[in-house]
C-alpha cells in the first residue's frame, strides 16, 4: 500500500473483505468490499489532496462514470474525513 493508504481509518466492528489500490482517471484510489452489521457493501477511498478541487458530487461522477462494478440503481453514500473521501456503494443487506 502506498504511503497515503496505509492508515485508511476502519470502524470496529467493520471486516474489510477485499482491499487493493487502482486507479479511476487519473486518481490513485483504494477499493474495499466490506461488512458491517449485516450489510456488504463496497467504496471507492480517495486520498483528499488528491481532490482538494472536487465537490462531492464531481466525486460520486467519478466513481459512477469509471467504475464498472457499481451496480444499477445502487445508492451511494459519501463521507470526507481527515485525509480520506469514501463514496460507498453496492449494499447489500443480509
Amino acid at each position: 500500500m502506498k504511503e497515503k493508504f496505509k492508515d485508511i481509518p476502519v470502524e470496529e466492528d467493520t471486516k474489510i473483505i477485499l482491499r487493493f489500490e487502482t486507479k479511476i482517471e487519473d486518481y490513485e484510489v483504494v477499493y474495499e468490499k466490506w461488512y458491517w452489521d449485516g450489510i456488504y457493501a463496497e467504496s471507492i477511498i480517495f486520498f483528499n489532496d488528491d481532490v482538494a478541487e472536487l465537490n462531492e458530487e464531481q466525486i460520486k461522477n467519478q466513481v459512477t462514470q469509471n467504475t464498472v462494478l457499481l451496480k444499477d440503481n445502487s445508492q451511494m453514500t459519501f463521507k470526507r474525513l481527515e485525509k480520506h473521501t469514501f463514496v460507498n456503494f453496492n449494499f447489500v443487506a443480509t
